[in-house]
């Protein structure tokens, strides 16, 4: 951000400590003592930067301060010296020892250097009333000879912003009379040129007329699109005026412009009020506020006139682009607050949207259009879709890579949720693939999701709920999780359409080349296009191929960077899913899971954090019991919770959970979700969940992780077969437990199993497969679960509790608590307690 220089000076001005900074003060204080030179602006520029360095405050000695005060109250010291003490004594503030005063002023741009100060300290003893009281005294001068005001009214704006309550009713309607007067009636000829030195002439050459942006002459009213070489001061008040106009109408206007009276008198007095809002326009007679919003209107639809224009120079071009966002802004305050300007705005802002589908630079204005149809577009009967399709499909498609189009549509779409109408919703479901694209730079459709991630990854939490339903969940999910992927491609996107002069010096593709020639390689470009949509499809596309010829772009700064937002995007998406989803949608959320639990983008650290085991979460007891802990992450997590949601889920989809424990190569490839997958099997595979399940269902499943089991406990590790992590093994000796205490014939099974695997854990030879901690934690597993078995009523009634002993009350009630009757079944297995013959 800073040149090495400033970095350096910046270091230097944080590291000088306190009693280095008193003596820095003490020559401060000697040279503004004497009269101000070269050698004081220097002093109290350095002395600038070391208060602003650091966000940390300051001390400054007491006479130090006054005399920064002094300083800039003294009329004829240097401008540069007042501006300097003025920043200084801003970064102080507050501070209790203020003696600056605005009372006698006659010099407007010192009063606005005090104002700025006194501001800074808030309204304590009651600057903001008696400074805005000043400069209304000097608004009242209509002398042309008298002090001017430009330097004022930034000030103005900032007195509105901080105390809107401290302007009585004259001050309103006198700053709206000047507001007039310097929008509409600005001089049309340019302004002197400075004139001195050496080669100056008295005989100067007659001003020129003001030129549009094309080189026209201006041949109607002055504004802030006209251009010339110099400007007089009414002029500049006309820019300052129009920079401040949206605040003060808002200030000023109704307190109520969006109320039902408003809407009402539009929807039933149309066209007829704007007929005779047009002819009573043409009287001076209309009360000031009134007559300020006339002119307005009228200036923003001359800037929308000026904007059609052809700029001879780029930086008027830039200006034409902002004056359009500023003036569809301007007039959706006015038909706020006077309906009667509608049916005047809505012709210029539907050829405004024609225009902007055509000129490729002035889509910012795109978004303040849209929330003008969406203010007024019901009260109008005008069918925004258009403007809505363009704003959220094709806007975010062609632009995702634009950090501020990518902010604003986000902040669109989430501060207008609860004014969205179904049919607007719909549109804004249907776009997400779209959306989603800005997420790597900043957020909302898929394409500025995928694009802008980090900075608007809260706000498109807050969006995902409404762009979820039950139709496009599963297509959700997919592109959720394929973010990190899309990113990837999107940037192959960007650098195929440029040139090779063209590719920045970072450019990484110029490295990869295979990348570029897969992108347009017509074998993929089926996938590319899916990928790649702009509005919801209805259907899903395995990837896979993608993520591999992809590969070399995961290391990319950016993919790296979108793939950190997507945890908590999918935490965002599971919660709102779950609050509607049905019985079915929740058993295909299910295989989705575990269908893409092998299937995503390799971006380092990507499937880490986004495929960990949530048993920490859902039941920290049993993570507890075995000695582990969890870090409780995304995609595994979310299986417990729609399990917990429908507990039928398990017995349903039996023969798909079959298949995905039925291999050694689950383990291995996907450890957190096959863990959560036993888990889930132990859990809900009973009678109590689903009165479907059978004991077929049950033998099955249990001789499938029996034969898991005994493979991954009897083999030695290789390099097909790895280690298998121990909280796996206890994971699988606690459902086969769980299992067997619901078909009892195969109790004697996992008894002689268990032994076995006691055993083994005992043998020295384990501590090449675990560590001792480890080892130990199967051995006391393996013991409990020995012990429970030995009394299967008990072993059921721990494993498989009815309903009300999942309530508060059973557990709270130290008589009938489950950990008094685990301890009781304690007492009863051990001979030691004498309860039971030896």
């Amino acid at each position: 951000m800073f040149s090495a220089g400033a970095e350096s000076l910046l270091h230097q001005a944080r590291e000088i400590q306190d009693e280095e900074l008193q003596r820095f003060c003490t020559r401060v204080t000697k040279l503004l003592q004497e009269p101000p030179g070269p050698a004081a602006v220097d002093a109290v520029q350095r002395l600038f930067l070391i208060v602003s360095a650091t966000k940390y405050p300051r001390r400054l000695e007491k006479m130090c301060m006054d005399l920064l005060q002094n300083t800039l109250c003294l009329p004829t010291n240097p401008e540069q010296l007042q501006v300097l003490c003025a920043a200084i004594l801003r970064e102080m503030s507050p501070f209790d020892d203020l003696a600056l005063s605005c009372d006698h002023t006659q010099n407007t741009q010192q009063l606005s250097l005090a104002a700025s100060v006194l501001l800074a300290q808030g309204d304590r003893k009651g600057e903001i009333i008696s400074l805005s009281q000043r400069i209304f005294k000097i608004l009242e001068n209509r002398q042309p000879e008298g002090p001017s005001v430009r330097h004022l009214l930034p000030v103005l704006s900032k007195i509105i912003g901080l105390a809107p309550g401290t302007l009585v009713e004259d001050q309103t309607n006198l700053l709206s009379r000047r507001l007039v007067d310097w929008l509409r009636y600005a001089s049309l000829q340019q302004g002197l040129p400075y004139s001195g030195g050496f080669f100056s002439t008295p005989r100067t050459r007659q001003p020129g007329p003001i030129t549009e942006v094309d080189g026209a002459v201006a041949s109607d009213f002055f504004t802030v699109l006209s251009t010339g070489q110099h400007f007089t001061e009414d002029q500049w008040l006309n820019m300052q005026a129009f920079s401040m106009l949206r605040k003060w109408l808002l200030h000023s206007g109704p307190e109520d412009p969006g109320s039902p009276d408003a809407e009402d008198k539009s929807e039933l007095e149309g066209s007829t009020l704007s007929v005779l809002s047009a002819a009573s326009t043409a009287s001076r007679l209309l009360p000031p506020q009134e007559r300020l919003r006339e002119v307005a209107f009228e200036y923003c639809q001359r800037l929308l006139e000026q904007s059609n224009r052809r700029a001879l120079r780029k930086g008027d071009s830039d200006l034409q682009k902002a004056c359009l966002v500023e003036a569809v802004l301007v007039l959706d305050v006015l038909c706020r607050q006077d309906p009667s300007f509608l049916y005047r705005t809505l012709s210029c802002l539907k050829a405004l949207h024609r225009r902007l589908g055509e000129d490729p630079g002035s889509e910012r204005a795109l978004v303040p259009l849209a929330q003008f149809f969406l203010n007024h577009g019901e009260a109008a009967t005008v069918d925004a879709e258009a403007i809505y399709q363009h704003l959220l499909s094709r806007l975010p498609s062609e632009r995702f890579y634009s950090p501020t189009l990518a902010f604003e549509v986000t902040h669109f779409c989430t501060r207008n949720l609860a004014q969205f109408d179904p049919h607007f919703l719909s549109l804004l479901r249907l776009s997400f693939p779209s959306l989603f694209k800005a997420t790597t730079v900043s957020l909302p459709p898929p394409q500025f999701l995928a694009w802008n991630s980090p900075p608007l990854t809260a706000e498109f939490v807050v969006l995902l709920p409404a762009l979820v339903d039950a139709g496009s969940a599963l297509e959700m999910l997919h592109a959720l999780l394929d973010l990190p992927c899309l990113t990837a491609a999107l940037d192959l996107q960007l650098r195929s359409s440029q040139t090779p002069s063209e590719r920045p010096l970072w450019d990484v593709s110029l490295r990869i080349p295979n990348c570029l020639e897969t992108f347009r390689d017509p074998q993929f470009q089926g996938l590319f296009r899916h990928l790649l949509r702009t509005k919801a499809s209805g259907s899903t596309e395995r990837l896979t191929p993608l993520h591999q010829l992809l590969k070399p772009m995961a290391s990319c700064a950016r993919v790296t960077q979108c793939s950190e937002a997507v945890p908590i995007l999918l935490q965002a998406f599971f919660s709102a899913v779950t609050q509607f989803a049905d019985g079915a949608l929740i058993n295909q959320l299910a295989l989705l899971l575990l269908d893409r639990s092998d299937s995503l983008y390799q971006v380092p650290q990507y499937e880490a954090n986004v495929h960990r085991s949530g048993l920490a979460q859902i039941c920290p007891e049993h993570t507890a019991s075995q000695g582990f802990r969890s870090p409780g992450r995304v995609l595994s997590s979310q299986l417990l919770v729609l399990c917990k949601l429908k507990p039928s889920l398990v017995v349903e989809l039996s023969r798909e959970l079959l298949e995905f424990v039925g291999s050694v190569s689950s383990i291995c490839s996907r450890v957190s979700m096959f863990t959560c997958v036993v888990w889930a099997i132990g859990e809900y595979l009973s009678v109590t969940c689903d009165k479907r399940c059978t004991v077929e269902q049950i033998n099955k499943l249990f001789e499938a992780l029996e034969a898991l089991l005994f493979e991954v406990t009897q083999s030695r590790p290789s390099a097909d077969l790895p280690c298998c992590p121990p909280q796996v093994v206890t994971v699988l000796m606690t459902t086969l437990t769980k299992l067997a205490s619901r078909s009892q014939d195969l109790i004697p099974r996992v008894s002689l199993f268990l032994s076995k695997i006691r055993t083994v854990a005992q043998n020295p030879a384990t501590s090449s497969m675990y560590s001792e901690e480890d080892a130990e934690a199967i051995r006391t597993r393996a013991t409990e679960l020995l012990t429970l078995l030995k009394m299967p009523s008990v072993a059921q009634f721990v494993f498989t509790p009815t309903a009300g002993v999942c309530q508060p009350r059973y557990h709270r009630d130290t008589n009938t608590a489950l950990p008094l009757a685990l301890r009781t079944v304690s007492r009863l297995v051990e001979k030691e307690a004498g309860l039971l013959p030896g």
